[in-house]
Formats: structure tokens, C-alpha cells, sequence
């Protein structure tokens, strides 16, 4: 019995790995496939936008329109992002500093968090979230209702006249959410620590400006606007490649939403480790 048992075993395993092999193999292959079709957009919006530009025809009410809805939907919960997280930032922070000794630091390690990690990743996350799923959705639903189609069969380029605008409208607003978020954090963050954790007003202010430099914040400001861009081309890919109806249309939204917030994870962590390597903390 034993025998037969592991006589039928070695019969279904090279059948069990091909079918893991060939798995494996569509995943990587699809994969590498989408990541192309996601540079062949990016690469022709950069070559039609500046074209655009130069030929005194690039669209601004539409950017502008598209600008004005991403703040919509996006300025409010980025406030109520940014309270919570200085709170949180200045309250850790200042548990830890607190039992060193060096109450006067925490303004520099709440500002330097706040600014270098905590409003990029914030306004990264909130148009990844909203930005992403409300542009996935609307391109979608442009895309199942033939509208897209519609456009190419009169000559109209789909990445002219839809995807350019938002990548725009998307550059323009994510630096204005950064900025948002770390006016709001770093405030917050203050107040916890001169009501909460007994710091006087002027060694938070002190210690923050010691450490957190020029280049902190325009390092800040670069970040959100490359979140932003690689945020709103998956958003974009994702709402042009819908099939299927509505149901394709939520797995869209879906999709852009997780890809946004893995790609800008694995981005954030790369910008960060040569930003340490070029650009270390050091005294203003």
C-alpha cells in the first residue's frame, strides 16, 4: 500500500512543479510586461507634455481642473493625517529623549521625522488612496464605456488628452500637501510637547531649526513629487487597461490603489538610503 502511495506521488510531482513553474513564469512575465507598458506611458506623456509646452498648447484649464478636484479630496484628510502623527512622533520621541536627559532635542528629532519621512510618506499615502482610486475610477469607467476608444478612432491620444493633465494637476498638488502636512505635523507636534512633555517654546524651536536644514525640506518636496508622479501613472495604467465592466473597473481601483502604496514603500525606501549616504543630518 505504502508502495503504491509513493509510487502515485512520484508520478503527480513533476506535473505539481510545472504547473508551480509555469505559475511562476507568468507572474514574472506579466509582470516585467505591465512595468513596460508603465514606462512606455510615462515616456510618451514626458515627450507629448514637453512638446505641449514648447507648441504653446498644453492644456491648463484641464490641469487645473484636475488640480482643484485632487485638493478635494485630499486636503482635509491630509490635516487629519498630519495631527495624529506629530502627536504621535513628538509623544514617542519624547518618552525616549525624556529618559536620556535631553528634553531640548525633541524638537529636532519630531521636526527631522516629520519633515523627512512623515509628510512625504502622509501625502504619498492620501493620493495613493484617494487621488489614485477617484483617477482609476474615472478612467475606467471611460475605458469600459468605449470612450477611450472613441478617442483613437478620431485621432485623439488618450495620453494627451487624459493622462498629461493629471500627471500635471498631480505635480502640482502633492508638493502643496507635503507642505500642508508639515506645517500641520510640526505644530501639532509642538503643542504635545510644550503642554504635555513640560518643553519650553524656545529650545523646541531652537533644536528643530539646529537640525532640520534647507536641503531637509526641498529633499521633502522632491520626494512627494515623484510620489505623486509614480502614484498617478499606475492609476492611469490601471484605469486605461480595464476589462470587464464594472467588476473590471473595481479591480482597477483596487490594483492602483495597492500598487501605489507598495511602489511608493519600496521608492521611499530607496530615496532614503541615498539621501542618508549623500546628505547626512548634521547642524544647520
Amino acid at each position: 500500500m505504502s508502495t503504491t502511495q509513493l509510487t502515485s506521488a512520484d508520478e503527480h510531482d513533476p506535473a505539481l512543479t510545472a504547473i508551480l513553474r509555469d505559475n511562476f513564469t507568468g507572474t514574472v512575465v506579466s509582470s516585467v510586461q505591465t512595468f513596460g507598458r508603465l514606462l512606455d506611458i510615462v515616456l510618451r506623456a514626458v515627450r507629448i507634455g514637453v512638446t505641449d509646452i514648447v507648441g504653446v498648447r498644453f492644456p491648463v484649464r484641464e490641469t487645473l481642473t484636475q488640480a482643484w478636484f485632487l485638493i478635494k479630496v485630499t486636503a482635509v484628510p491630509s490635516v487629519l493625517m498630519a495631527i495624529p502623527f506629530g502627536v504621535i512622533v513628538s509623544t514617542q520621541v519624547g518618552n525616549i529623549v525624556s529618559q536620556l536627559g535631553a528634553d531640548s532635542m525633541i524638537g529636532a528629532a519630531g521636526g527631522l521625522g516629520v519633515v523627512k519621512q512623515g509628510a512625504p510618506m502622509a501625502t504619498a499615502l492620501l493620493l495613493g488612496g484617494a487621488g489614485a482610486a477617484a483617477i482609476a475610477a474615472d478612467l475606467g469607467a471611460r475605458t469600459i464605456r468605449e470612450e477611450v476608444d472613441a478617442m483613437r478612432v478620431m485621432g485623439v491620444d488618450p495620453i494627451q488628452r487624459l493622462v498629461v493633465p493629471r500627471i500635471a494637476a498631480m505635480m502640482l498638488v502633492a508638493p502643496m500637501l507635503n507642505v500642508l502636512t508639515i506645517v500641520v505635523g510640526i505644530a501639532s507636534g509642538y503643542g504635545v510637547a510644550v503642554a504635555a512633555l513640560d518643553v519650553t517654546p524656545g529650545s523646541y524651536w531652537q533644536s528643530f531649526g539646529s537640525f532640520t536644514t534647507a536641503t531637509d525640506i526641498w529633499v521633502s518636496v522632491v520626494k512627494s513629487v515623484l510620489f505623486g508622479v509614480l502614484v498617478v501613472v499606475i492609476a492611469c495604467q490601471r484605469g486605461l487597461e480595464a476589462r470587464g465592466g464594472p467588476r473590471g473597473v473595481a479591480d482597477g481601483v483596487n490594483a492602483a490603489v495597492v500598487l501605489s502604496v507598495a511602489a511608493v514603500a519600496v521608492v521611499n525606501t530607496a530615496i532614503t538610503q541615498v539621501v542618508t549616504m549623500f546628505i547626512p543630518v548634521r547642524l544647520a
